[in-house]
């Protein structure tokens, strides 16, 4: 069963989706990834900062890819630590096996709540999305850097139990949170009320393997309007304080428990310039 918010700004709001300004006119992180993984949810506005990201950061396709690989691997750890409910903030647009194909692959009771910030991401959430009869999925609006908010937006679901583990998802959204917002604080009263035995996994671009092409993205992105705040290897970790990391640690993406066809042998660590790691809660 698939499940969808109502037709409206988000929990509580009586806005239509219709009145809500898709914010076409910018480019928006979610289309850009979008573009570089060979979607059509895009616009000619992304396709401009899209290109002209390409241009600094030739590979940036490639993490794009490896962020995606990653985050299968990463669900299908946790459904096969038992885990069966899963929190995806950041989400996106699915890429076909998205976050619930992959944990329901495992168990098919798993249930998934997806949350974005983008619009068109809602909007269109309830035509890409899809559950087996044995578990159930979700499309809300909600705000990591608000975690009481999306407690709160999971609560009033009734998807997920916040009495049992979730693994938490925050795929390459984190460096898309400028530090002046908080973004470990808000991580860690996010876990605080999530049951022991929950996980949270986190992919990061790092400009610790190619700084001066970093200083060239960030130029690019601060053209176009688009946040990008890179962290260090030591800054990344600090998202998993208080957890028990799960081996290797935080380690760049492909290098985390690579299978076969995806492993450290296919990109080097300066092409995917992305730091990932998962880690659970005792």
């Amino acid at each position: 069963m698939t499940e969808h918010t109502p037709k409206s700004e988000g929990p509580g709001s009586d806005v239509p989706y219709e009145q809500v300004a898709l914010g076409q006119d910018r480019p928006h992180s979610a289309r850009l990834y979008d573009y570089f993984l060979g979607g059509k949810t895009n616009y000619a506005v992304d396709r401009d900062a899209a290109r002209d990201l390409m241009r600094v950061l030739p590979a940036i396709e490639t993490v794009a890819r490896v962020n995606r690989a990653y985050m299968r691997r990463a669900v299908r750890y946790a459904a096969r630590q038992g885990v069966r409910q899963f929190l995806d903030l950041g989400t996106g647009f699915p890429d076909s096996p998205h976050l619930h194909e992959v944990a329901q692959d495992v168990a098919r009771d798993c249930r998934v709540v997806y949350a974005d910030t983008d619009p068109i991401v809602l909007v269109y959430g309830d035509e890409l999305l899809d559950s087996t009869p044995e578990g159930r999925t979700c499309v809300m609006k909600a705000d990591v850097t608000r975690p009481e908010e999306v407690l709160a937006a999971v609560a009033e679901q009734d998807v997920l139990d916040l009495g049992r583990p979730v693994a938490v998802s925050l795929h390459a959204v984190l460096h898309l949170v400028l530090d002046t917002e908080r973004p470990h604080d808000a991580v860690s009263r996010l876990l605080e009320q999530l049951a022991p035995g929950s996980y949270l996994s986190v992919s990061h671009c790092t400009a610790d393997l190619a700084p001066d092409m970093w200083r060239a993205v960030i130029d690019v992105c601060a053209r176009h309007g688009i946040v990008a705040q890179p962290r260090r290897r030591s800054q990344i970790r600090r998202f998993f304080a208080g957890l028990q990391l799960v081996e290797p640690g935080v380690v760049p993406a492909h290098r985390w428990r690579p299978e076969a066809g995806s492993g450290p042998g296919i990109f080097s660590n300066e092409q995917v310039c992305l730091y990932a790691g998962m880690a659970r809660k005792t």
